[in-house]
């Protein structure tokens, strides 16, 4: 199992909508994130900068790294990025975060 962290810069004003989408998280894409071997999936909220911060579990990282050609994926990108720093193809704007220490 390994441990994936990024972080992501959600759009001024927008806390309250993003907390909304999210805890309305579409089925299929509840589905499709544990079919591809996502578990203890948290994101937390900076407030002070709107800084995302986001980490999960996964068993196989190629099946992650093919998430974002899924069409439902791709569906919930736009569906987020009128509130959230976004790239072209409208996923958001990630950067992964390196682990420097782990106290299991």
């Amino acid at each position: 199992m390994k441990r994936v962290a990024f972080k992501m810069q959600l759009n001024k004003g927008f806390e309250a909508e993003y907390k909304k989408r999210h805890d309305k998280l579409w089925p299929e894409l509840k589905e499709l994130l544990k079919s591809t071997g996502i578990s203890d999936y948290a994101i937390f909220l900076d407030e002070t900068t709107n800084g995302l911060f986001g980490i999960l579990k996964v068993d196989d990282l190629e099946l992650l790294d093919a998430l974002p050609q899924h069409p439902v994926m791709q569906k919930w990108w736009l569906y987020m990025k009128d509130i959230m720093e976004s790239n072209s193809d409208n996923s958001p704007v990630t950067i992964p975060l390196k682990e420097v220490f782990y106290l299991p």
